[in-house]
């Protein structure tokens, strides 16, 4: 794949001046610096920390919105035969009369396990994204744009529709969704990863280099800077991820998006194939753009949509996870990209995940780490999602970062009051800083944290709260039963780590 060349500043003068005068109308609140700065970033630190100036931007980190244009399905047909310009006017009107009972009966027919992101919710978190932080220098969607079982929905309603219907109707859902985003905030960069259900093929399956990649490359470069759309549109048509150096105010930082489908142990072709190919392709890309970044200098940001390591629920719900029966359920279908992600922990200011639904952390760090450890290791945000369809509140996240040195300062995790979007309220669930009494979002403070959650009963405050906040809504019974095994997953990613760390909580 071509690769993304980070952008050159000619004169260090020109780049501390237009520096400066960025953080001029920024907030001023103070931060604690703990993440080692880079050996060239030092000078201009002390340059602006002696003046004063705030180094800290607010952001948004939004995932699973799982928009499901199906909620009313007397509409869909009107939505098949429409411009996506027009599907606000279309969306917008009340709903049909039969809505609820056609609506039921399209959930039986698809097995659904619950309501994903109607267009009423959808409407009510890009208000409340606006009115929480209309100040937002850029947004991250760790993917999962479309609805669950959009396949199964749109064949039980148009049964003799083609493929090149269906991809088109999936198209533009992914087109209209990336719209609303961009509409509400126009003027900010909108980085969008793809997740499992984001495939013209099916949950779970793609094929690289598709005509469905080519177009949806499109949808993701509009917004974007102009110099970057080129090199993202052909990484992109080809494996559905990317690799560009941020817009400002952040300084000399690489976002890397992957689209880690094809890492999944689902993964599968569109013709239902198992091929390893494509994860192979990724991991040597990635490779690539981490070690280009390391040679210039640059801090990296990885995005993606499935994590990697254990799936801790799953694998409690299995009953595997009891010392000398240890059969763990991995995200992945290898350890590859946490390897790959450790190797360059150096240059790793941050991972960006989702996939759970849940508002969650891990660590990345060489095994077998002590508690105390320095080691290499990369802090992952896992970001909660929007869809409510596991019987979560909807939520997004606020969060201040440091452009200086692409660190996540600090978080705020806002939720809705209930699962619709009518007379829905949102609110602040709760704080990072404030909750956790720590600095930044780092190795060493996630470190510093899970080492809190040793308590085998979670009766301590930092475990409790942890347990409250992991599933928004506080259904604190979901977590709280296999607490010591949910706690060895968080920063072990591999079986043989993950198996000593359980037996020995068990002893």
């Amino acid at each position: 794949m071509k690769s993304v060349r980070p952008r050159r500043v000619r004169h260090f003068s020109l780049w501390l001046c237009s520096l400066l005068l960025g953080f001029a109308y920024l907030p001023r609140i103070a931060t604690a610096q703990t993440t080692a700065p880079l050996a060239h970033e030092k000078p201009v630190i002390a340059a602006i920390t002696a003046g004063g100036v705030d180094a800290t931007i607010p952001a948004l980190f939004i995932s699973d919105i799982h928009f499901d244009p199906f909620h009313d399905p007397a509409r869909v047909s009107q939505l098949v035969a429409a411009q996506v310009s027009q599907w606000g006017s279309i969306l917008s009107r009340p709903p049909s009369p039969n809505q609820p009972k056609t609506f039921t009966a399209l959930q039986q027919t698809c097995n659904a396990r619950g309501v994903d992101t109607p267009y009423t919710l959808l409407r009510s978190s890009l208000r409340a994204m606006r009115a929480r932080q209309p100040d937002a220098r850029f947004m991250l969607v760790s993917g999962d744009l479309i609805a669950h079982d959009f396949s199964c929905r749109y064949k039980t309603l148009f049964p003799h529709a083609t493929p090149a219907e269906y991809q088109s109707f999936v198209e533009k859902t992914i087109r209209y969704m990336v719209g609303q985003l961009r509409a509400t905030f126009p003027r900010i960069p909108i980085y969008v990863a793809l997740g499992n259900n984001d495939s013209a093929c099916g949950d779970y399956r793609l094929d690289p280099g598709n005509n469905f990649l080519a177009d949806t490359a499109r949808i993701m470069a509009t917004g974007l800077p102009a110099s970057d759309r080129a090199a993202e549109i052909h990484d992109f048509s080809q494996a559905g991820s990317y690799s560009l150096t941020m817009a400002p105010p952040m300084q000399n930082t690489r976002l890397i998006v992957l689209d880690d489908l094809f890492l999944s142990k689902k993964y599968r072709s569109c013709s239902g194939q198992h091929d390893p190919a494509p994860a192979d392709a990724e991991i040597a890309w990635l490779r690539d753009q981490l070690e280009q970044a390391r040679q210039s200098g640059q801090r990296v940001w990885v995005m993606g949509h499935i994590p990697t390591g254990i799936d801790p629920y799953a694998t409690a719900r299995r009953l595997g996870a009891m010392c000398g029966h240890v059969h763990p359920v991995m995200f992945l279908s290898s350890t590859k990209l946490a390897d790959l992600l450790i190797e360059y922990a150096d240059i790793i200011r941050l991972g960006i995940f989702a996939h759970t639904h849940m508002d969650e952390i891990r660590l990345l760090q060489l095994e077998p780490a002590e508690p105390n450890s320095a080691s290499p290791a990369v802090a992952i945000k896992m970001v909660p999602s929007i869809s409510p369809v596991d019987g979560n509140d909807p939520s997004f996240t606020i969060a201040r970062i440091s452009p200086l040195t692409a660190t996540l300062q600090d978080y705020k995790v806002v939720s809705a009051s209930n699962h619709t979007g009518i007379a829905t309220r949102w609110s602040v669930e709760y704080d990072f800083a404030q909750t956790f009494h720590q600095q930044q979002f780092s190795p060493s403070t996630v470190r510093a944290l899970i080492a809190e959650f040793a308590d085998p009963g979670a009766d301590t405050a930092v475990s409790q709260q942890y347990i409250r906040h992991y599933f928004i809504g506080d259904r604190s019974s979901e977590l709280k039963p296999f607490w010591p095994q949910y706690v060895c997953a968080l920063a072990n990613h591999t079986v043989e780590a993950y198996s000593a760390c359980i037996c020995l909580k068990a002893k």
